[in-house]
């Protein structure tokens, strides 16, 4: 027996229960939520990325600043550009985020970001953790929220993907024991479960939603996962006129390509890896992750992405004008709902809709025989000044 590997690993899994079990205690003070729509001025931090990221949320940030004009003008709202979350500087600094870079988060409540690079084995980058899971961490960003929308077939589906634990939070503190030994860890606590699931019971209580919908794999991971399961169901008894009811991750895969049944599930809150998995797949019926977006919500702060990657191939071969930006407008339609604009919100989510799904005078194909992502903003934005854009819409939902 390697009884040296063994105590490096015993030390090792120490100081990971220790960071855990403080951890716990900080979320055992349960801070107040703030009302962004309160702050004046409220900072919209605006966050490019990696690869085409940059190139997208300068799109994004263009129908944005078309929608919020008055509130702009007006000195309500103002947009903070941060540079620096490049897998270049990051690596440089050898930081998820650097400290420059978090500084400047911090001093914006709400933030609009683009797709990050994540180094994995093999890559010529080292070995840090992801900027978002750091950034879900640092910013206590528990809440992950898809919608995905496919009215002609019926989805309507919103997704509840806990952010700040699972095998994500501890995935860069694995540890390789011996040369044919490697383990990673996972963790799941009752107050990041608890807060995740209410938020999802209480979103479909105040949109008149009878059904949420808990997906885990807690038939086999019995520990974390039972953890998970029991307080989804504790705390659905606080809402009995919800039904509340339990998926494996596996067989809810199935579920949402059966068309006989994926109209039945609505509100759908699962861990964090789970969430990952699931939320790609459901995208994929709107048109593929390039057309979701996503809200990371904490008490404190709210951060609205694109749920895609940072595409360095459509970099190195010269593209990136060709990317499309549909994700992060999807993730500023939320960005507006959330800050309490939910009518200038709806108005960016019909408009895409209108142009992505159902018009389509533009298509985007990632190449040079489609459109460019900023001819794709152009279009979004001609669509958002028609008057009858409302009726337009309603007109195409009806078939």
């Amino acid at each position: 027996m390697n009884r040296e590997a063994i105590e490096k690993a015993k030390r090792h899994f120490e100081r990971i229960l220790e960071e855990q079990l403080a951890r716990v205690e900080r979320l055992k003070q349960d801070e107040e939520w703030i009302d962004f729509r309160e702050l004046k001025p409220l900072y919209i931090g605006i966050v490019g990325g990696d690869g085409i990221g940059p190139y997208i949320a300068e799109q994004a940030q263009r129908v944005l600043a078309f929608l919020l004009a008055n509130a702009l003008e007006s000195g309500q709202v103002a947009f903070k550009v941060i540079e620096g979350l490049t897998i270049e500087n990051r690596a440089r600094v050898k930081k998820a985020i650097p400290d420059d870079v978090l500084e400047q988060l911090k001093q914006c409540p709400v933030i609009l970001k683009g797709p990050t690079t994540t180094p994995r084995k093999g890559d010529p980058w080292p070995n840090i953790e992801s900027a978002n899971v750091a950034m879900r961490r640092e910013l206590d960003l528990f809440a992950n929220v898809r919608p995905v929308r496919v009215p002609q077939e019926g989805i309507d589906w919103i997704f509840f993907r806990e952010n700040t634990e699972g095998a994500y939070m501890l995935g860069s503190k694995g540890i390789d024991v011996t040369d044919d030994l490697a383990m990673d860890f996972k963790v799941i606590t009752t107050q990041g479960s608890e807060r995740i699931i209410r938020l999802a019971f209480d979103y479909a209580q105040k949109n008149g939603i009878d059904r949420v919908t808990a997906v885990t794999k807690a038939n086999v991971i019995k520990t974390t996962d039972g953890k998970f399961l029991s307080v989804f169901y504790e705390v659905a008894k606080e809402y009995p006129d919800i039904q509340a009811d339990d998926w494996y991750i596996d067989i809810m895969t199935a579920k949402l390509v059966d068309p006989q049944r994926r109209t039945q599930f609505r509100v759908m809150v699962l861990p964090n890896l789970y969430g990952d998995i699931l939320t790609d797949e459901a995208a994929q019926f709107q048109g593929g992750v390039g057309t979701a977006g996503a809200a990371n919500i904490g008490k404190r702060y709210a951060m609205f992405e694109a749920i895609h990657g940072s595409a360095p191939r459509m970099v190195q071969e010269g593209r990136t004008q060709y990317a499309d930006p549909s994700s992060m407008l999807r993730a500023a339609a939320m960005l507006l709902n959330h800050i309490g604009y939910e009518h200038l919100g709806r108005k960016l989510d019909m408009a895409l809709d209108i142009c992505g799904q159902y018009e389509r005078k533009l298509v985007i194909t990632g190449r040079a025989d489609g459109a460019t992502g900023a001819a794709f903003a152009d279009y979004v934005m001609d669509t958002l000044k028609d008057p009858q854009l409302e009726s337009r819409w309603e007109r195409y939902q009806q078939g």
